[in-house]
């Protein structure tokens, strides 16, 4: 279906949900079962929910005696192999609370490019929506190398999007929206809608979040959600902590115009 506005969001057959390493590690490691119990209300409702999170080598950091994200592939790939196993048992633990079981589903840029692999990939995330599994979807960052990278879990998170057919992607970051400059400065202001091409003249994009743990910003969220938005999926922007508001469909974020 065609979701056209973000009031239409509570109907969508099915929605993909992307999470950063800052909203869901660290001290913001609680925000896990808020996001949760706003998935599963979705989930309660009959929408199919896809979740893509990031946060493994950051979850895993701790475990290694690390104080800051690793620069050296080989131990951001140990951090990874240890933390995604701690964040799917936190998610499943908050699952369990509402009867929902969830599946992991780790994949490479590469698993994208190779029709073979991409088909495999396909046919299994259809497989888990229809038995009402709610798939939770990372960069398999143990096996994937500088060369064959999505480069963050933004871009990932809109090929999800196509590859499941969504009808609505939500990009959630530490912001609440886009603005036209970073929201620090003076003179920001939020971006309410972007019609489909719009190109965002004379607007400006800051780097990754102050907390250093991911790897996207504002521009990879525009980037991705112009990717999903060629593909017919609607795009909402907005904060982790207004994800529970997005998913009834309320007046907020930044909301991109499908094709």
């Amino acid at each position: 279906m065609t979701v056209s506005q973000r009031s239409a969001i509570p109907g969508a057959r099915r929605i993909v949900v992307k999470v950063g390493s800052s909203s869901i590690s660290g001290e913001n490691a609680g925000q896990i079962t808020a996001l949760v119990e706003a998935l599963a209300g979705a989930h309660d409702r009959g929408t199919e929910v896809v979740l893509v999170s990031s946060g493994a080598i950051a979850t895993g950091m701790p475990y290694l005696r690390l104080d800051a994200r690793p620069s050296d592939l080989a131990t951001q790939q140990a951090a990874a192999a240890v933390g995604q196993n701690v964040l799917i048992y936190r998610y499943q633990d908050s699952l369990d609370r509402f009867g929902i079981v969830a599946g992991q589903v780790l994949l490479t840029a590469g698993d994208l490019e190779n029709p073979s692999h991409r088909s495999n990939a396909q046919r299994a995330m259809e497989r888990l929506l229809g038995l009402r599994i709610l798939p939770i979807v990372n960069e398999n960052d143990t096996v994937a190398t500088h060369e064959i990278r999505f480069g963050d879990n933004d871009r990932l998170a809109a090929l999800v999007s196509v590859l499941v057919a969504a009808d609505v992607l939500i990009l959630l970051s530490d912001v609440d929206a886009l603005y036209t400059r970073p929201p620090e400065e003076p003179g920001a202001e939020r971006i309410d809608e972007v019609p489909f091409g719009d190109p965002l003249t004379g607007v400006t994009f800051g780097d990754i979040g102050s907390a250093g743990v991911g790897t996207g910003g504002a521009g990879t969220k525009v980037s991705a959600a112009r990717l999903a938005a060629e593909a017919g999926t609607s795009v909402l922007v907005t904060s982790t902590a207004n994800v529970a508001a997005a998913l009834r469909g309320e007046q907020l974020g930044t909301w991109f115009q499908p094709a």
